[in-house]
């Protein structure tokens, strides 16, 4: 008697025919998926053929994540498919704001990091910015930015000695990479003192979320846009990161630096994986087609973990604060982030990445990127468009290792990468990490790397193949109608298995 009541107030709301849901704008998108489940629990007739949940134009605000679960999967027959009429928008609140205090425009250098006591040195600012509360020190780190919520500002004439709040302060000065360069090729690194209008807003607008034995299938977003999502992590614990925006949890140096799979490692690290406006964990065929995403505080799309034979397809993604498309394990904790490890791979294959347009990712972590894969195998990008991004385009590959990973058979193909490495150096217009068999990285036309303004180096190039990087075929890429080889290249210990045609 209780289901039949509940369907009854669920076809009240909404409009249903022949396997199609209509949602009307303020009704409820849960609600829909519930009828769904339904029909799919009760082998209603309306299942076949698949079932359509139709979002008409309208904000659908979000006060916590939509969880998508097992039990909304589809089949091959009969998928799940959500699709949104022109003007369907799925949001949060609107996006945290700053308030740039000293200097007024750009950064200013360093003067002075100072390990053993946990302190930045930094030129005296104005007495009014020494006045404010909530001040957070934007620091400039070579490939990545950390994000240190201020403790006390000592004034000692024209220079103040800042030291910061826990746990940053401890991740800052413990690890070693990155870490503010002092003295570097090119100078000292830079920093900025910021406010920001603080409260805590919804980081995620949608969890997929299936397990091993049980994956969510046969389901696909259709035309529909993701907003407003905020980052809340800075607030409350600041952000010191490896690399690729990936926030570390636990790190120290090693007193005596060499570990069995790499003999020159000086640290340690855990890290966690960045909040994201959509996440996909243990799915199939769970695609996205023609979407857009916008002002979305940190990750935006995030395929995670158990991924096999999924698609991003044609979608567009503008003004994101984070990596635009994330994918594959990262060796989150509790593993440690330097081991090599070969059973990460399998967990996310056969994902393509295609026809998509991304511009301006990374604009409040300098240190994201446009597209970031890391443990894969099978994984296809190809003909995307990536551009105005502060470090690196696309991103393949994790580990820092020669070791077999189970990475293999990656292809990065007919991509089109421009104005990047915009902050950060150490950055490339197609970026991969460690030994990948059967990979390739082909057609591509990648621009010059962007004159970043406060870059302690010049490693910065169209492909960069960083940390024992092997396996790759690299042929037929350009700029500006020339072909891109050896010499626009960068190299760092790089695996005796990789061709140039």
């Amino acid at each position: 008697m209780k289901q039949l009541i509940i369907l009854s107030l669920l076809t009240l709301t909404m409009t249903a025919t022949a396997g199609e849901i209509v949602v009307h704008d303020g009704e409820s998108i849960l609600q829909a998926l519930r009828q769904a489940r339904e029909w799919r629990r009760l082998s209603d007739p309306r299942c076949e053929g698949g079932i359509h949940i139709i979002l008409q134009a309208g904000r659908y605000y979000m006060n916590e994540p939509l969880f998508i679960r097992p039990e909304d999967s589809g089949t091959p027959t009969s998928p799940t498919v959500i699709r949104g009429e022109e003007g369907a928008i799925i949001c949060g609140d609107p996006t945290q704001r700053h308030t740039q205090l000293f200097p007024q425009e750009g950064m200013l250098p360093l003067s002075a990091f100072d390990l053993e006591h946990r302190t930045i040195t930094i030129p005296t600012p104005p007495k009014s910015v020494l006045r404010q509360k909530n001040i957070e020190m934007v620091v400039h780190q070579r490939w990545a930015i950390a994000i240190l919520r201020v403790k006390e500002m000592k004034v000692q004439g024209e220079e103040t000695v800042v030291s910061f709040l826990e746990p940053e302060s401890r991740l800052e000065f413990e690890h070693p990479w990155p870490q503010p360069v002092i003295g570097g090729e090119k100078g000292n690194s830079h920093f900025l003192l910021r406010t920001t209008e603080q409260y805590d807003g919804i980081e995620q607008l949608i969890t997929i979320s299936g397990t091993e034995e049980h994956p969510v299938c046969f389901l696909s977003f259709e035309n529909v846009t993701f907003e407003h999502t905020c980052w809340n992590r800075p607030l409350h614990q600041g952000h010191v990161t490896l690399q690729g925006g990936f926030p570390i949890i636990d790190a120290y140096k090693l007193q005596q630096e060499g570990l069995p799979w790499a003999a020159s490692l000086e640290n340690q690290a855990w890290i966690e994986r960045p909040a994201a406006a959509v996440s996909v964990s243990w799915a199939q065929h769970v695609d996205f087609t023609s979407c857009r995403f916008r002002q979305l505080g940190s990750t935006a799309l995030d395929y995670v973990i158990g991924i096999t034979d999924c698609a991003i397809r044609d979608n567009v993604f503008t003004d994101i604060g984070g990596t635009a498309i994330l994918a594959g394990s990262f060796a989150e904790s509790p593993l440690e982030v330097h081991r090599p490890y070969a059973h990460l791979a399998p967990l996310c294959q056969r994902l393509t990445i295609s026809g998509n347009q991304i511009t301006g990712a990374s604009s409040e972590d300098w240190g994201a990127v446009g597209i970031g894969c890391g443990y894969v195998r099978d994984v296809v990008i190809t003909n995307n468009r990536v551009s105005h991004v502060n470090y690196s385009g696309i991103c393949v590959g994790w580990g820092w290792t020669p070791l077999y990973t189970g990475m293999e058979r990656n292809h990065i193909d007919n991509n089109t990468v421009t104005d990047y490495a915009r902050q950060l150096y150490d950055a490339g217009g197609i970026y991969t990490l460690s030994s990948q068999p059967g990979s390739t990285i082909r057609h591509n036309e990648i621009s010059a790397p962007h004159p970043a303004p406060y870059a302690t180096n010049d490693r910065a190039f169209y492909i960069y193949l960083d940390a024992e990087t092997d396996g790759y075929t690299i042929e037929g890429n350009h700029h500006d109608a020339q072909p891109v080889g050896r010499e626009q290249t960068g190299f760092n210990h790089p695996g005796d298995h990789l061709i140039f045609r």
